[in-house]
């Protein structure tokens, strides 16, 4: 069955189990890869995608519940505004295994979405459903922190 949905800024017709999970919709039927699949219970946030700009465990969505919806993956990122957060991540050196760095990355666009200058209080709160065992987060929280200011610089020279 066809689940329509807005799909990393393009409007799709998704071939997958309305009753299937988010997940493997995403991988199996989109080929979006980098949404990935750690603990299956929602604990771990490598699964994070946003659902109309929430972050959500794309293991505990069904499918079916994105119709309508727009859902944006990592892949939706590598142009456009949100990429001074994807760089700041990769040079804060916030990257080492990777596994976890999509779903770090869309919490963290989450919260820069919703607040123009995040206190480094509200960016660990923001990414307190990621779990890391690499990075020891603080390089994480900087890439964050880097990329909020660097938003509001491009907003700035945008105006």
């Amino acid at each position: 069955m066809a689940i329509d949905l807005i799909l990393n800024g393009k409007a799709v017709a998704l071939d997958a189990p309305p009753a299937g999970r988010l997940i493997d919709a995403l991988r199996d039927h989109a080929g979006l890869t980098s949404v990935k699949e750690g603990c299956g219970e929602g604990e771990c946030g490598s699964c994070t995608v946003l659902v109309d700009g929430e972050p959500v465990c794309s293991c505990l969505t069904l499918a079916g519940q994105v119709a309508g919806a727009k859902v944006e993956t990592v892949e939706g990122l590598a142009r456009g505004p949100d990429r001074p957060l994807v760089d700041a991540v990769v040079e804060a050196a916030g990257v080492q295994c990777g596994y976890c760095t999509p779903g770090v990355i869309l919490a963290a666009k989450a919260l820069l979405d919703a607040h123009e200058t995040p206190t480094r209080n509200d960016i660990k709160t923001a990414l307190s459903g990621n779990l890391c065992r690499c990075t020891g987060y603080h390089r994480l929280i900087d890439a964050v922190d880097k990329a909020a200011t660097a938003r509001r610089r491009l907003a700035g020279d945008a105006g």
